[in-house]
């Protein structure tokens, strides 16, 4: 089993940044790919971004690229994404999500990720 635990929300400003993590413990952090979703209110969870266990590859949704970063550090088992020049509308519910990297993965799919965390609120105010 894996344990996910995300931080680093808050609330901020339009234009500003916010660095989210994502900490995993109960398995060996560099098995598995990982993905950010989010949540808005009212709306289904959306993906955001992935990043796959050798930290080699990632993928964005096209809303967000050249404003965020997802990156890992498989030493300190945690998953980050680095987000800059924030909008009002990415406020949602941020989750972390993990898959064993030897299973069949499509990054962008929310249905294709074995664990999640509880979510961290990002507020953009306008």
């Amino acid at each position: 089993q894996v344990h996910l635990v995300e931080s680093g929300g808050g609330l901020v400003q339009a234009g500003g940044s916010l660095r989210l993590s994502c900490a995993a413990s109960g398995r060996t952090f560099g098995s598995l790919n990982m993905g950010w979703f989010r949540q808005a209110p009212g709306k289904e969870r959306e993906f955001v971004a992935a990043i796959s266990w050798s930290g080699g590859s990632t993928w964005y949704v096209d809303s967000v690229k050249g404003r965020f970063t997802i990156s890992r550090d498989n030493a300190k088992s945690t998953v980050y994404l680095q987000m800059n020049s924030l909008k009002p509308e990415d406020t949602a519910v941020y989750y972390c999500a993990g898959k064993d990297r030897l299973m069949s993965w499509t990054p962008t799919s929310r249905t294709a990720y074995d664990y999640w965390g509880h979510g961290t609120q990002v507020t953009v105010s306008s």
